[in-house]
């Protein structure tokens, strides 16, 4: 059932607020043609009337606290409620952003200064970069931040590279933010789930600016050209964008700058535990090669030699500001307590239980639906609906729907593109056995009730407050109001 909005559910004279009078009328300290002609036309409700309303829409929420999230390559995981209550210290949450650039005003949030310089020292030993910025807000953000780096270092050497080569297994936003940066994207098919050397070879030249890669790619897969690759770039100084993504898989075990990777931007909600979901907040961190650090975006945070940090804006060659002051510090903060809670070896464990939880699923689920790449994967791995879809005309979206009538988020669907029907599956390093044995039982039933009912799959959800949607009209004929 639908609920109501408070406004539909508001009755004049039902009061759950007091407010005191003003003292003085408000057209003593407002301007006049600032004022309203007639009262706001709030709603009209009791205290216990609001807080019924909004406790039913919160039990309608999914969520991972409440609720497993098999998300592949989004990476839904419980986040240590802990760092919640670091980030909302008064030290750090009543600070006023613009402190750091007022002339004696830094020495208000030295802690603050000092919590980004220090992160960006971390992420860059985790990465193995030279430098980082924590300006971009969001993974695609970072991602046209690298795109703007790599364009500014080739101008910077007069060179002019127009291409972005873009493999059919990375992630769909990198085609997207190199074109938004200017570049003509060029797609490179893949060989048996990796980038194929020979048409990575092929497609080189010397107006190529880049080749951006996800590693292990969105099959889950490790790729095992890499050395080949790195050095196909390298001959024709293109640079080799790392999209850390999937960094989770690898964490402590391999550092993406060692391996040959000049730019790589890190989602920390994926990969260091801060919440994801809902349209943000996110954090999308790039670290750089040390040639690249010139054009890194500006400001940037240095410690000065009396130990003091402070904002650095001298920097000639740098792309310029790509965000307000420092990128979303709440996440930041979150990142950097959850970096130093865990360790080394806590973080190492992270990508190992990642690693071991997807391979348990694989094999499990392997075994009632097909995966095309049936070997170790990384912390996802793909598996496909088509002999389904083919002999019983249930599709992934039916199984995702199916999944969802039984309290489980549904992995993601349709992606990569390179395999039909897919679903993308990746269990995270949080979740429990009990929880990954209850989630393959639920999926195996669902498949075999498909098999033998198809209706059970393709009329799926019935018991949500919201079922099956045209999601084009949703989308195009939205309606906001209680107007019906």
């Amino acid at each position: 059932m639908t609920t109501p909005t408070v406004f539909a559910t508001s009755r004049p004279g039902r009061e759950g607020v007091w407010p005191e009078a003003p003292k003085k009328p408000a057209s003593e300290y407002i301007d006049q043609s600032l004022l309203r002609a007639k009262p706001a036309g709030l709603p009209s409700l009791s205290e216990l009337d609001v807080v019924r309303h909004f406790t039913e829409l919160s039990r309608k929420n999914f969520g991972v606290d409440g609720n497993f999230y098999p998300l592949g390559s989004c990476t839904m995981k419980y986040n240590p409620k802990f760092m919640e209550r670091v980030a909302s210290l008064p030290g750090f949450a009543g600070l006023h952003p613009v402190l750091p650039q007022l002339q004696g005003a830094g020495r208000l949030c030295q802690g603050a200064l000092e919590v980004m310089h220090e992160t960006e020292r971390m992420l860059c030993e985790i990465t193995g970069m030279a430098g980082f910025t924590l300006h971009p807000m969001a993974g695609a953000h970072g991602e046209l931040t690298g795109a703007m780096i790599i364009a500014a270092y080739h101008k910077d050497k007069g060179r002019k590279r127009t291409k972005v080569l873009c493999p059919d297994s990375a992630h769909g936003t990198n085609p997207a933010s190199a074109a938004l940066a200017g570049f003509e994207v060029v797609n490179i098919a893949s060989k048996d789930g990796m980038v194929d050397p020979e048409a990575l070879r092929a497609a080189m030249s010397e107006d190529v600016a880049a080749l951006m890669m996800t590693c292990p790619n969105t099959l889950g897969l490790f790729e095992e050209h890499l050395p080949e690759i790195v050095k196909i770039c390298h001959e024709v100084d293109a640079l080799l964008y790392y999209d850390g993504a999937n960094l989770n898989a690898i964490l402590g075990k391999m550092r993406v700058g060692d391996a040959g990777f000049d730019v790589v931007h890190l989602n920390l909600h994926k990969t260091f535990g801060t919440p994801h979901g809902g349209g943000g907040p996110g954090a999308g961190p790039v670290g750089v090669a040390e040639r690249l650090t010139p054009f890194l975006p500006i400001s940037r945070v240095i410690k000065l030699e009396d130990g003091l940090f402070s904002l650095d804006y001298d920097y000639p060659k740098s792309i310029g500001y790509v965000a307000p002051f420092y990128g979303n510090f709440g996440v930041l903060l979150k990142a950097f307590a959850y970096i130093l809670r865990l360790g080394r070896e806590g973080l190492v464990r992270v990508s190992e239980n990642a690693v071991l939880a997807a391979n348990y699923l694989r094999a499990r689920i392997g075994q009632f639906l097909e995966v095309p790449y049936d070997r170790i994967c990384m912390h996802e791995f793909v598996c496909t609906a088509a002999k389904l879809t083919e002999e019983d005309g249930v599709r992934a979206l039916d199984i995702a729907k199916a999944l969802l009538e039984r309290g489980v988020h549904a992995p993601t669907i349709y992606f990569p593109l390179i395999v039909k029907e897919c679903l993308m599956i990746e269990p995270t390093e949080t979740e429990n056995k009990e929880t990954l044995d209850a989630f393959v039982d639920t999926l195996s039933d669902i498949v075999s009730l498909a098999e033998a009912d198809p209706t059970s799959a393709t009329e799926a959800p019935r018991n949500l407050p919201v079922t099956r949607l045209d999601e084009t009209a949703a989308a195009r004929n939205m309606v906001l109001t209680d107007d019906l």
